[in-house]
């Protein structure tokens, strides 16, 4: 399809008509004409002997203005900058970067989360919850970071959600250790974001652990105040159940221990995030939910459309036959 960037460039070609009926004719720009008293009689000599003179200039000056006509045509065809617009596309390279840092240690093993009526674990539960979320997220990017003992970089922010999704269900508790470095994976989670990220908005990690920082080298307020000077939101989520039924030969239920919503709590609040307790699987998806609903994807009704110039073309016809004028004039000088 053919758009006009300048549009009202096309208002140009009435200039010569205004120029030519409204200004009044020049008179005495070469100063006063020499007289030829003669000249009468050229003209009737002329005309005498059968040379149509007089014609043939005329015609000529009429494809001279023909000429000039297209010229000024096509010069304004070309200032008018003529494009050839492809099909709109829409734009999914603008909304947020988002970073999933998910607690992969032992104590997700634990199975107190049920799912269609059937009993599973923690971390199961986890990627239910998750996958969902993952695939809402069309005009984001997500990373994906595991930890236990140490966090390892499953993934950096990128628009492959599929490969996140599969890498996420790959995982298995107790593969990263037994004990939880909450800091160290936020730690990981915000050089990523700063690394892959120019812009300093619309950065999110979202943090899924069932227990406290016992691990790493750093500590959860050592990464809270890096995450405030990089103005990363960060959401906290406490999986577990408040009470655990444990096979036995009586059944007994015991209140869960070793999560630290406290902290949780505070990381959340003073990033402005939010801090979320997932107590079964319905909960935890709501919880994913909830996130989705309070952080939109950006640019969903945004389109691009490529365009390509084609202004040279009208612009190199008005310069041939602007040629083809001095040609002309030459040939009747």
């Amino acid at each position: 399809m053919i758009v006009f960037a300048y549009p009202l460039a096309f208002l140009l070609l009435a200039m010569p008509f205004m120029m030519y009926f409204l200004l009044p004719p020049v008179k005495g720009m070469h100063g006063d004409a020499l007289r030829v008293p003669f000249i009468k009689d050229v003209k009737r000599i002329n005309v005498l002997s059968g040379q149509l003179w007089s014609n043939s200039q005329t015609a000529g000056d009429i494809s001279k203005r023909i000429f000039l006509g297209a010229v000024w045509f096509f010069l304004c065809l070309a200032a008018a900058r003529p494009q050839y617009a492809g099909e709109p596309v829409r734009s999914s390279n603008s909304g947020r970067d988002i970073m999933l840092v998910s607690d992969i240690s032992t104590s997700m093993r634990n199975a107190d989360f049920s799912y269609q009526g059937r009993r599973i674990d923690r971390l199961t539960a986890v990627k239910i919850a998750a996958d969902g979320f993952i695939n809402e997220r069309n005009s984001d990017r997500i990373g994906l970071i595991l930890f236990g003992t140490r966090a390892y970089m499953q993934s950096p922010v990128t628009f492959d959600k599929q490969a996140v999704s599969n890498i996420l269900w790959a995982s298995d508790a107790g593969m990263a250790g037994n004990s939880t470095a909450i800091g160290d994976a936020l730690a990981m989670a915000l050089k990523n974001l700063r690394a892959n990220s120019k812009k300093t908005e619309n950065k999110i990690i979202i943090l899924l652990t069932d227990g406290e920082n016992n691990d790493g080298s750093l500590d959860m307020f050592d990464v809270l105040k890096l995450a405030k000077e990089e103005n990363i939101k960060i959401y906290t989520i406490g999986v577990g159940a408040d009470e655990q039924l444990n096979a036995g030969f009586f059944s007994i239920r015991m209140p869960q221990g070793g999560l630290d919503e406290k902290n949780l709590k505070k990381l959340a609040d003073e990033t402005k995030g939010r801090y979320f307790r997932a107590f079964d699987t319905k909960g935890l998806q709501k919880i994913y939910d909830e996130i989705d609903r309070m952080e939109p994807d950006f640019d969903e009704d945004k389109y691009i459309q490529e365009r390509h110039d084609l202004f040279y073309y009208p612009l190199g016809i008005a310069f041939v036959l602007a040629l083809i004028i001095l040609l002309l004039q030459r040939k009747t000088a």
